[in-house]
């Protein structure tokens, strides 16, 4: 395990509560620098093996997620271990399910689920979150139940 992103690492957004995690394209070579410690990967197929940990979410290109309680449950683990790793959540493109992924995680760090699209975009790429129906997905996120709420902690 190491220390999280720098902020300004290429690809790397910084959410509301100053945890970073970097969303990126896997069309596009690996950036320089530093690798991630845990990754989830966003595809339709079974992604590349990977020299770190990492978890496969199926999710169909420019569709949602498969499995909504995996997603739910991936995008939580993310949010939590963004506190003290190098996390990172990867699609094709780096654009439309990586958004709404990076949107989702923003929704649990305590941004409004209304306002988490246009916050990834002006923090990550101006294009993310590409169709109506991933940005509904991230305004209706729910928030998971825990003894302590991602808004609530830190």
């Amino acid at each position: 395990m190491s220390g999280p992103w720098a902020p300004d690492a290429p690809g790397v957004l910084r959410l509301p509560s100053g945890r970073t995690i970097r969303g990126r394209g896997l069309r596009r070579p690996l950036p320089d620098g530093d690798t991630p410690d845990f990754a989830v990967y966003l595809l339709g197929r079974q992604p590349p093996e990977v020299a770190w940990q990492s978890r496969w979410l199926p999710w169909p290109d420019f569709r949602l997620p498969r499995d909504r309680e995996l997603a739910r449950q991936l995008f939580a683990e993310l949010w939590e271990r963004a506190a003290h790793e190098r996390v990172e959540v990867a699609c094709e493109g780096g654009r439309g399910r990586t958004g709404t992924a990076l949107a989702c995680v923003a929704v649990l760090d305590g941004c409004p689920p209304e306002e988490a699209v246009a916050f990834v975009r002006a923090g990550y790429d101006r294009h993310a979150v590409e169709t109506p129906w991933q940005r509904r997905y991230v305004r209706n996120f729910p928030v998971l139940p825990h003894a302590s709420s991602p808004r609530e902690a830190d």
